[in-house]
This record gives C-alpha cells, sequence and structure tokens, in this order.
C-alpha cells in the first residue's frame, strides 16, 4: 500500500498543481483539506475526477461518506484499494 499512497501523492500535487510540494511532504494521516494542505471543494473535485482517470474509481455525490474518503492519504488509499479494478492498481 505504501506504493499506492505516493501514487496517489503524486497524482494530488500534479492534479492540482502543487508548486514546491513533494509526496515527503504529505504525512499519510494528515488532514488534505482545510488545516492540512489548504485544499477546498474546488480543489476536491479536481482531485476526485484524477483519482477516477488514474485509478478507476469514482465517489458518490458530495456527502458525509465521500468526505470521510477524502479525510486523509490513508483514507482515500483504502477507499482505492478496496473499489479499483486490479488492473489500475
Amino acid at each position: 500500500m505504501a506504493d499506492l499512497k505516493t501514487r496517489l501523492k503524486e497524482v494530488l500535487i500534479s492534479s492540482l498543481e502543487l508548486e514546491d510540494i513533494t509526496p515527503a511532504d504529505i504525512k499519510d494521516d494528515a488532514p488534505i483539506f482545510g488545516k492540512g494542505l489548504g485544499l477546498d471543494s474546488i480543489d476536491a473535485l479536481e482531485l476526485g475526477i484524477a483519482i477516477k482517470e488514474k485509478f478507476g474509481v469514482s465517489f458518490a455525490v458530495a456527502n458525509a461518506e465521500t468526505r470521510k474518503h477524502f479525510a486523509s492519504i490513508n483514507a482515500l488509499a483504502a477507499y482505492i484499494e478496496a473499489n479499483a479494478p486490479k488492473d489500475h492498481l
């Protein structure tokens, strides 16, 4: 799963064009939104699209369950690992 987390961080950085941030700068258990990386709802939409393209998973309409999946890299990786087609991992 460590490789998945690194790839996920790379997708996050490239899709949101985060300058001066490396995968090593993003803690696996730190919040991605709000106090974490300071991302907002537009960033969440863009990240969701990038994750769908890269890993073949999609998310339901924004609700509490979806927000839970976007809580951290750990949460996103767990969701992707459980829901992605095996040829996308």
